[in-house]
């Protein structure tokens, strides 16, 4: 558990590789930042091909990569991946196959979170990859929040946006992420950033 003179944060946990879901992250810490709490963004380093680990320690660019601490002591997670045949790609999921520890001692027990993610085609498994997120955190024990549709942007999208959390449809890579894409971004970066400080309210 986080230590009582930190302050709380939402970690925006992601596997990026052509950037898209790294734009969303950027745009969910902001709805975080705006309900007025800490965004922590890290990302996870590519899975390796050889035996042994041939990946930096440190990334050139771009958010730290995760550690263990980071996550146990979040507040509350935005968990992110492209779509990877319907799943979520292998980096994240190696990170997530390495936190038994946590479910041991229920670290994330009862912490709020959500998820994203981006896709190359309109129907290439958006939906399937965000539930294949949520999988292992409804193991961790965490409260799973979706985009609920008081959102109005998620009544008239025609880009991303789905009630089972934040997506974006790349299409070409120069439109970056659109109107829409971007408020639903921000509206579950605040939705999990509310949950968390109602939640720590009740715990104290």
């Amino acid at each position: 558990m986080a230590s009582a003179n930190q302050a709380p944060y939402i970690l925006v946990l992601y596997y990026s590789r052509s950037g898209a879901t790294a734009k969303m992250a950027a745009e969910l810490a902001r709805g975080i930042e705006e309900h007025g709490l800490e965004a922590r963004l890290r990302t996870v380093p590519a899975v390796s091909p050889d035996t042994e680990a041939s990946q930096a320690p440190v990334p050139d660019s771009g958010a730290p990569y995760c550690t263990a601490d980071d996550l146990r002591d979040c507040a509350g997670l935005l968990l992110g991946s492209p779509t990877r045949f319907g799943n979520m790609a292998a980096p994240l999921r190696y990170f997530l196959d390495q936190t038994s520890d946590m479910w041991l001692d229920g670290s994330l027990c009862g912490k709020p979170a959500a998820v994203f993610t981006s896709t190359g085609s309109l129907h290439g498994g958006q939906e399937t990859t965000l539930l294949s997120m949520m999988l292992p955190l409804m193991h961790h024990g965490m409260l799973i929040a979706g985009i609920p549709y008081s959102e109005g942007a998620l009544m008239h999208t025609s880009t991303g946006g789905t009630p089972y959390g934040a997506s974006h449809w790349a299409g070409s890579a120069e439109d970056g992420l659109s109107a829409d894409e971007i408020t639903l971004c921000r509206a579950l970066g605040k939705r999990i950033a509310d949950l968390a400080s109602r939640l720590g309210e009740h715990r104290g």
